[in-house]
Formats: structure tokens, C-alpha cells, sequence
């Protein structure tokens, strides 16, 4: 057939290539240059398996696409063609859909293909030559059609690629026999990527609904326990007062009716309300459920020729090799690029004006966008279309900002007690008061002068704010309410693992913690390979007895492909990697410290640098503007080596191999959590509790490296910068790195995506065209990165909240501020700008609850100690019970100070203008307990230090044992699981029980019934045969008329 000619051809259904015919454009497909080339009907067979052609359509048109080649087309008459044809796109909503506009799309493979121009062109041509053709193109079988065609105009294509095609292929039959049905589309929008669009027929559904153990709603249904009396009029009040901020949900409605759920079982299907059998199973359950088929299906056949020459001979002995051993999964064939992306559809758009309505764009309207932040959230619907694991993070969030709002009317109090009470507080009058002329020595060595204690006077009056009495209460408040929120998300968790039908999910927790990860049976693999290679070696050189060959010969059989199920990773094939985990944990803390200390170098050089220079206006606010600095580097750091520290935790655990991804999460967790935590809060623990311990005295000042002098507190206390340094780094990482870079960088990432697709569209007009499909906008979506970072952020808020409290109440108020827009911000990025995650099933909130309880525990340790070691509160106590003569405060701030001696200066260390003040000193004063120097043991500790010391100590056993107590009493009094949950649990039990009961009774009538039908039938037999013998007589006719014997 000359090249240059069209032929056009009416084929019947039973035509050798017609498994190649696309319902879809009726057909146009490529003619085989030797007729010769047809499939048999063995390719038939398996390529009907990728088909979704109907019966009646599979007539098919054959063109011969190299002659319109040649003499060109009309791209005018095309659109022309199509505009008047109908769009098959919008049978199938536009990818929501197989083409046929029946079967639901479940899940989407994507992978990537090289595809020459002129082939695309050409498809995209033969596409538009129809008139109902503008839906895509899907080819058969992976590897056939166009891509064949590449394989001859290029020969020397790269072997990985023909090897991942052909991995393909195996792996989609392999799903094709596990009873999935496939569709392919490569002819899209995006260039060089492939689409292959799974589908779950019903029986598949069922079978694995069955093996999961999914329980399933079912026909019958029971009466909710209501309660009665007063507290029934207690809740309708509560439910009318709230309805105004309640989401318009139908799920978020109080029931008073709930299905009684059992897992699903085949064999009791008569159990289950199947009526609409295309909404039993939601779209989350459809694509859990294929997602586990894809973990399960494996390729492990070696038949890929790798090409021509010696090198890809060895390649290919050695690729053979590693496949006879290996299972290739959906999670070993993404990571090795053998598909790019997996993962299910989301429901519909969001926005727009015809967009039909679903749960997507009912989430984004009532519970994804910043008007409704005043509203409770709708758990119910987020964990319908998101999973159960992704609910309770969410459930988690909205407790624990309901929670904050009491811990933040508290905190305001405690500020606004501290406000009113500080022009009534005496030490910080008498450090303002000019006439007790105290003079203290410098804070610098040459540089820094004496300087009068009135210039301290607004820190003093500041600190009062936060370093109170009432702190106390509130740090006893903060920790008694640690342990009341823990207890009332267990009780919340408790109330959804029922409403969500969870209970007695242990089963299933333990079936998934079995199933290893990819990279673990990579290892375990090289390993077997390894000793496999090993052994060969040794027998080469020291062959074995007949006998012994034929055992292991034997042996090796019976073994078949399944090496890597003999072997494991024991601690000796990890420990490398336990080392280079410990070591680089201990660098990462270290360099932590080593930029701490960094800071803190900074702050002494620049606060003597600016004691030079300022003026003596100036001066005063040396120490506000040095902390201030410092803390602001402190941050830029903390953000920094936050998301290093998030990369190397990862890396360290990948390189430790874990065996399920249960494990390789909670090490990962494990390791963010200590990073992070040490980089978050080392700078606090400094000003905390170890800045201005060490400084010396006058005359004898600590130094570092021999220049440069510690800082001291202020006179004061350290608590005033603490709450400085704690408000800034909490705030600062709140807006900077939990909003800004949520918000920021999607939107950088959108952005450049948007400007990339821009510049292909202006190269492909017809494309730009035709609208998206659903698959190719996920696609453009940002894939799901798991709630770890998400969970992480909130645990060191958790503990900027309730460690430091005592030094900052209004700790619980801003982080009340930031939930609120936290809880929009990550429903609209889930909603709008992440693919849809594959929905897991999850009980409770997994380490994270262990992680918050060690925190709540640490919180009332290390309040305890700022309470008595960083603020004033103990010295107070301390001076009021033991020292004051009139039971007032007043000579507290005298008692506090030591003096020195100006001429016992060491040589070079006294202060370059000494009549700075415009006097003579010739005493000073500094803040500590120690000997005057008129003593006889001058500058030594004085008794008064020691008896502070151990009123400090006492304070801290006493709080400590007393608010653990106090925490252990809340929680022991507070039941885990709720009356009435437990009740409806037990009543839900019952129920079943009878449900069974009576449908073991309906069997055993059933049986009885046939045993009576058996035995009269035998009766009529033996005594009335020419009954039982006649053409028109019955079975029936004996029963209704007996015969007497």
C-alpha cells in the first residue's frame, strides 16, 4: 500500500486489532505497516482487559496517519468538527470518570515518557479528524501504540526507560488480575506524562472490604442514649446559645439514631443496606482500599532485554538477578521512578459558578476559609473525606484551642494584677527612688563606669508585670490545666473512635505494623545477594560432597524466590548506622550550644562597645537594645536550623532502615522532636537559669578566653529578659516560619508552576484550549508530606505555653491568636493546594500524646525552678519571714546588695573615668550574698545566701510533689472513656449479639423446615408411588394430600 494514499476502512467488531480502537474517537488508531504484524488472540486477550469499549461500538475506522502527514491538515476544519461534535469530557466529568461515564476513577498512577513531537502531533491530529474526539487518547497495553512506534524511530532509546516500561506493563497486568480496571491517557496537557486511571468494580470492593476488616453501617439501627432531666435542659440551652457558631453540616447535626456497624463480610451481605451500592463505599474507603491492592501487587518477573553489547549484557545479568529476589510495590516502583505520583482524586473544584456541589467545595465553604473562623470545625466531614488520622489531628487542634481560651483569661488576669499592683510594689520603689543614692559598680571592665541604680528603673518596674505572686498561681493553674486537657482529649478521642466506629481496632494496627517498608526489603535484598554471593565464592574453591550438593540444591528449590524472607536486619547490620545517628544527634546539639554561646559572645562585646560610644542618655538602654538584638539573631537561627534540622532527622532515619513505616515514623519523630526541642529552647534555658550564676564579683570576675567578662542580670532579675527573649522567639516563630512560610511558599511554589504551564500553553495553542481534566490538576498539587510538621509546630507551641509560663501569662493568649488562623490556614492548604492524601485509619494520635504528657511532666519541674531560682519570689519570702523588722518589704532591695571596695580593683579592671557620677566612689554595690569588706572574711558567701539556697531547694520539692499530685489526682478522678460512651458501647454489643442470635434461629427454623419437607417426601415415596411417579403429580401435591397408610 503506497504510503501517499488514504484508505479508509469499515472493520467489524471481530477485526484482529480492534482491543486497539478507542471508544472515544471511534477508532482512529494507527495501521500496522505489515498486516502480518496483527496481535494474535493470545494479545487479544489480555489487551480486552485494558479495553472499556462497549460491545456495540467496537467497529472501528482505520487511517493511515503518514499520509496525513504529508499532505497536512486543517487545523480550522478541526475546531470546526469538534465545536459542533459533543464533548465526551463532560460525560465523563472531566476525569472524575472512565470515558464511559460510569465507572468512578479510585485512584491515579502517573508516570513520565519520552514522546518525539511529531508522535504527538500526529495523535493529536488523529484525535481532532473525529468528530466526537476530544476526549484522550488510551492505549491498550503500556509499551504499545505510540510508544512502539518511538522504540523504532529510536532505536537507541535509554534501557532504563524501555526497563521502567516495561515494569509498568508487568505491574498494570498484575493489577488487571487482581481484578482493578485500568484506562490510560497520555494525551494531556502536560508533555511527556502519563495518566493510568484505576477503577474498583464492586466485587473487588467487597473481597478487600472483607480483608481489612472495614466495618461497614448496617440495616439496623438503634436509639442514642438522651439525657434526661435537668441536664437535657441544659443542653438544649447550650445547643441554642452555640448554633450560630456551628457549621452548616449535615454530618455535624446531633443523631439520635446511629447504625449498628460490623465488618463487612461477603457471606453476610444481607446484613448491610446495598440498596445504592455506588455509595456504600465512599470515595476515601475506594481508595484505601486500592491503595492497599497497590502496596500488595508486586512485579518480580525478569524478562526485560536491557539491549545490544557486552556492558548492557551485564547490566542485565545483574538487574535479572536483583529481580529474581525482589518485589517491586507501589512505594519501591515510586521511589525507584518507575511512576512519579499515586494518589487519589479529589472530589470536584471548589470555586466557581456551575461547579457541582461536593464535600470539597462544602469543606472550603464552611470550614477552609478565614469567615467562619468563629465556628466549630466540622470533624465529621473531615474525616469523611480525609481519613480518620488526618480527623484527630484536626480534632486534636480544635481541643486544644478550645482549652486555651480559659489558660488565656487566667493569664490576662495575672498581667493585668501585676499592672495594678505596680506602683504599690515597694523593692521596685526603692530601686526608683533618687534619694537612696545607690551607686553600683560597673558592668564592664575600663570601659564601663559606675552607674546609679535609678537608671534601672523601668526594668525594675517591668519586671513587676510578670514576677508576682500571682505567677505562682498561675504556673500551679497552667499545670493542673496540662493535665485536665490531656484527660479531656482522651474522653473527645473515646467519643470519636465510637461515633467513627474504631473500637476494637487493635486487630488491624498490628496487621499494618507487620508490613515492611520498600527501603527494607531493598536492604534486606542486597543482603541475601550479598551472603548469597559470598557462599558461592567459597565453594568455588572448596567444592562439596555429592550429597551435600544435592541438599542444598534441594534447599535452594524449596526456597524458591522468597530469600529475602529468611533473612532480617539484626543491630550488627545497623550499627553504622546507629553510630552515625548518635554522632551526628551530639554534633547537631552541639553546634546548638556552640551558636548560643556565639550570641552570647556577641552580646557581652557589643554591650562594652556600646558603653563607649552612647551617650549618656544613651546608656540606660544598653541593655534593652542588646537583648533585643539577640534575641532577633536568635530567631533568624532557630527558623534556620529548624528546617536543617528537619532534613537530617529524616536522613538519619532512612539510613537507619526501619522495618514498617509505623517505625520509621516514630523514630522520625523522635529525632525531629530532640533536634528541634534543643534548638527551640537552649537560648531560654540560658537567660533561664545560667546567665549571671557565674559571674564572679568585683575584683574576681569570670572570664572568657581571657577578655571579655559574663553578663549579669539586671538588678531587677533575669526574669524580665527571660519573658523578652521567650515572647519574641514564641511570636517571631509563630508569624515567621508557622504562617508566613505556609502561606509563602505554596504560593511561590504556584506561582512558578503557573508561569511554567504559562510558557508551554503559549507553545501549544490547541492544548491551552481544551480544559484540565481532574487528574492533571491534582497533578499540579502539591503532594502530601504526612502531619508531622504539622503536629511539630504545635508541640513546641505546647511547650513555649506551659515550660516558661510562669515568666510569661500571656503565652497561652498569643497562642490562642495563632490557632485560630493555624486551624484556617492548614483546612485551606489540605483543601485547595495539597492532593488528596490516601485516607488512614488511626484510633488515637499515636507518640504525640506520649511526647505532650513528658512535656506537661517537664513543665512543673522547670517552673518550679524559674519560680525559685529566676525570679525574686523566694529572696522576698526569704527577707519578709526572717529579716524585715516591721513585716513589710522595705530595705528588701539594701539587703540584696553587696559592697565592694573601689581600691581592691584588680590592676587594669578599674573604670577609665571614675568621676563619671561627679563625685568620688569609693564604695560600690553589686547584686549578691556575700561578706562586706569591713569583715574579717571579706567577699566570702555570706549565711544569708545559704539560707535563701535552701528555702530555693525546699520550694522546689515542695511545688514539684505537690502539683504532681495535684495533676496525678485530675487525672485519676477523671474517667478515660465517658459514661455514656461506654454504655452505648456495651449496648452496641448487645445488639449484634441478638442480631446473630436471631439469624441463627432463622437458620434452624430454615433447617427444620427442610428436614420436614425431607421426611414427608420420603413418606409419599415409599407409600403412595404412583403419586410420587405420575407426570402431572408433585412433590407439593403429597404435602397438601396425604396419604394414610
Amino acid at each position: 500500500m503506497d504510503k501517499d494514499e488514504i484508505h479508509l476502512h469499515r472493520l467489524p467488531a471481530a477485526a484482529p486489532w480492534g482491543p486497539h480502537a478507542d471508544s472515544d474517537f471511534h477508532g482512529v488508531d494507527f495501521l500496522p505497516d505489515d498486516l502480518s504484524d496483527v496481535p494474535d488472540e493470545t494479545g487479544m486477550r489480555v489487551n480486552k482487559k485494558y479495553s472499556c469499549l462497549p460491545a456495540e461500538e467496537k467497529g472501528i475506522h482505520i487511517i493511515n496517519i503518514r499520509a496525513i502527514e504529508d499532505i497536512g491538515y486543517d487545523q480550522h476544519e478541526s475546531t470546526l468538527l469538534n465545536s459542533l461534535s459533543k464533548n465526551p469530557d463532560a460525560d465523563c466529568k472531566y476525569g472524575l470518570y472512565f470515558r464511559d461515564g460510569k465507572r468512578k476513577v479510585d485512584y491515579i498512577l502517573v508516570y513520565h515518557y519520552k514522546k518525539s513531537s511529531a508522535g504527538r502531533t500526529l495523535t493529536r491530529r488523529a484525535l481532532h479528524n473525529d468528530g466526537g474526539a476530544k476526549s484522550t487518547r488510551q492505549d491498550p497495553l503500556p509499551g504499545k501504540g505510540v510508544q512502539m512506534e518511538m522504540g523504532e524511530s529510536e532505536p537507541h532509546a535509554d534501557c532504563h526507560e524501555d526497563d521502567k516500561r516495561f515494569r509498568r506493563e508487568e505491574y498494570e497486568g498484575n493489577l488487571v488480575e487482581a481484578g482493578l480496571e485500568l484506562e490510560r491517557d497520555e494525551d494531556t496537557k502536560i508533555h511527556g506524562v502519563g495518566f493510568v486511571k484505576i477503577h474498583a468494580p464492586w466485587n473487588v470492593l467487597c473481597r478487600e472490604a472483607e480483608f481489612l476488616k472495614l466495618k461497614m453501617p448496617t440495616k439496623k439501627m438503634y436509639q442514642i442514649n438522651q439525657t434526661h432531666g435537668l441536664l437535657k435542659k441544659i443542653n438544649s440551652v447550650i445547643q441554642k446559645i452555640t448554633e450560630p457558631i456551628q457549621p452548616k453540616v449535615a454530618e455535624h447535626k446531633p443523631q439520635t439514631v446511629k447504625r449498628l456497624s460490623y465488618p463487612f463480610s461477603r457471606e453476610k451481605q444481607h446484613l448491610f443496606d446495598l440498596s445504592d451500592r455506588d455509595s456504600f463505599f465512599d470515595s476515601k474507603t475506594r481508595s484505601t482500599i486500592v491503595y492497599e491492592i497497590l502496596k500488595r501487587t508486586t512485579c518480580t518477573k525478569a524478562k526485560y532485554s536491557m539491549g545490544k553489547g557486552e556492558g548492557r549484557k551485564k547490566e542485565t545479568a545483574l538487574l535479572n538477578k536483583r529481580r529474581k529476589c525482589g518485589k517491586y510495590g507501589i512505594t519501591s516502583l515510586l521511589a525507584n521512578g518507575v511512576y512519579s505520583a499515586a494518589y487519589p482524586l479529589h472530589d470536584g473544584d471548589y470555586e466557581g459558578e456551575n461547579v457541582e456541589p461536593n464535600d470539597r467545595k462544602l469543606l472550603c465553604e464552611e470550614w477552609a476559609s478565614y469567615g467562619v473562623f468563629y465556628k466549630y470545625q466540622p470533624i465529621d466531614l473531615v474525616r469523611k473525606y480525609f481519613g480518620e488520622k488526618i480527623g484527630l489531628y484536626f480534632a486534636w487542634l480544635g481541643v486544644y484551642t478550645q482549652m486555651l481560651i480559659p489558660a488565656s483569661i487566667v493569664g490576662i488576669i495575672v498581667f493585668l494584677y501585676g499592672c495594678a499592683t505596680v506602683d504599690e510594689n515597694i523593692p521596685s520603689m526603692e530601686m526608683c527612688d533618687q534619694r537612696n543614692n545607690i551607686t553600683m559598680c560597673p558592668l564592664c571592665d575600663r570601659t564601663c563606669s559606675y552607674w546609679k541604680m535609678s537608671s534601672a528603673c523601668a526594668t525594675a518596674r517591668a519586671s513587676h508585670l510578670f514576677d508576682n505572686p500571682a505567677t505562682v498561681f498561675f504556673s500551679v493553674f497552667m499545670a493542673l490545666w496540662a493535665a485536665t486537657f490531656m484527660e479531656h482529649w482522651k474522653r473527645k478521642q473515646m467519643r470519636l473512635n465510637y461515633r467513627w466506629d474504631l473500637t476494637g481496632f487493635e486487630e488491624e494496627e498490628e496487621a499494618v505494623k507487620a508490613h515492611p517498608r520498600a527501603e527494607y526489603e531493598a536492604k534486606v535484598l542486597e543482603k541475601s545477594l550479598r551472603k548469597e554471593h559470598k557462599h558461592k565464592e567459597k565453594h568455588r574453591y572448596f567444592p562439596e560432597e555429592a550429597a551435600n550438593k544435592w541438599r542444598q540444591r534441594v534447599k535452594t528449590v524449596m526456597a524458591g524466590v522468597k530469600l529475602t524472607d529468611k533473612e532480617k536486619l539484626t543491630w550488627k547490620d545497623r550499627f553504622p548506622a546507629y553510630l552515625t545517628n548518635f554522632v551526628g544527634i551530639i554534633f547537631m546539639v552541639g553546634l546548638t550550644f556552640a551558636i548560643v554561646f556565639g550570641v552570647i559572645i556577641y552580646r557581652i562585646s557589643t554591650a562594652a562597645a556600646l558603653a563607649i560610644s552612647a551617650t549618656p542618655s544613651g546608656r540606660s538602654s544598653v541593655r534593652v537594645t542588646v537583648t533585643a538584638t539577640a534575641v532577633i539573631i536568635n530567631l533568624v537561627v532557630i527558623i534556620f536550623l529548624d528546617e536543617v534540622y528537619g532534613c537530617i532527622a529524616r536522613w538519619l532515619t532512612q539510613i537507619e532502615v526501619p522495618k514498617t513505616d509505623k517505625n520509621f515514623e516514630e523514630r522520625l519523630i523522635f529525632k525531629a522532636f530532640l533536634l528541634k526541642f534543643v534548638n527551640a529552647y537552649t537560648p531560654i534555658f540560658y537567660v533561664a537559669f545560667f546567665k549571671g550564676r557565674f559571674v564572679g564579683r568585683p575584683g574576681d570576675y569570670v572570664y572568657i578566653f581571657h577578655s571579655f567578662r559574663m553578663e549579669e542580670c539586671a538588678p531587677g532579675g533575669c526574669l524580665m529578659e527571660l519573658c523578652i527573649q521567650l515572647s519574641i522567639i514564641m511570636l517571631g516563630k509563630q508569624l515567621i516560619q508557622n504562617n508566613l512560610f505556609e502561606i509563602g511558599i505554596p504560593k511561590m511554589k504556584k506561582f512558578i508552576r503557573y508561569m511554567k504551564l504559562k510558557r508551554r500553553r503559549s507553545l501549544d495553542h490547541e492544548e491551552h484550549i481544551k480544559k484540565k481534566q481532574r487528574y492533571e490538576v491534582d497533578y499540579n498539587l502539591e503532594p502530601f508530606s504526612g502531619l508531622t510538621p504539622e503536629y511539630m509546630e504545635m508541640i513546641i507551641q505546647f511547650g513555649f505555653v506551659t515550660l516558661f509560663v510562669a515568666s510569661f501569662p500571656l503565652a497561652p493568649l498569643f497562642a490562642l491568636l495563632n490557632n485560630i488562623i493555624e486551624i484556617r490556614l492548614d483546612a485551606k492548604k489540605f483543601v485547595t493546594e495539597l492532593r488528596r492524601p490516601v485516607a488512614v485509619r488511626a484510633k488515637d494520635i499515636g507518640i504525640w500524646y506520649n511526647i505532650l504528657r513528658g512535656i506537661g511532666k517537664l513543665a512543673v519541674i522547670i517552673n518550679a525552678f524559674v519560680i525559685s531560682f529566676t525570679s525574686d519570689f523566694i529572696p522576698r519570702l526569704v527577707y519578709l519571714y526572717m529579716y524585715s523588722e516591721n513585716g513589710t518589704m522595705h530595705g528588701f532591695v539594701n539587703h540584696t546588695l553587696s559592697s565592694f571596695n573601689v581600691s581592691d580593683f584588680q590592676a587594669g579592671t578599674a573604670p577609665n573615668d571614675p568621676m563619671e557620677l561627679g563625685y568620688e566612689v569609693q564604695i560600690c554595690r553589686y547584686k549578691d550574698y556575700r561578706e562586706p569588706p569591713w569583715s574579717e572574711n571579706k567577699y566570702d558567701i555570706s549565711k544569708d545566701f545559704w539560707a535563701v539556697l535552701a528555702a530555693r531547694l525546699a520550694f522546689v520539692i515542695v511545688f514539684q510533689n505537690l502539683v504532681m499530685f495535684m495533676s496525678d489526682f485530675v487525672d485519676w478522678i477523671i474517667p478515660d472513656i465517658p459514661k455514656d460512651i461506654s454504655q452505648q458501647i456495651h449496648k452496641e454489643k448487645v445488639l449484634m449479639v441478638e442480631v446473630f442470635m436471631r439469624e441463627e434461629q432463622g437458620k434452624l427454623q430454615m433447617e427444620t423446615w427442610k428436614d420436614k419437607d425431607k421426611k414427608k417426601g420420603e413418606n409419599c415415596n415409599n407409600h403412595s408411588p404412583r403419586l410420587s411417579l405420575s407426570h402431572s403429580g408433585s412433590l407439593s401435591s403429597c404435602h397438601s394430600y396425604p396419604v394414610d397408610v
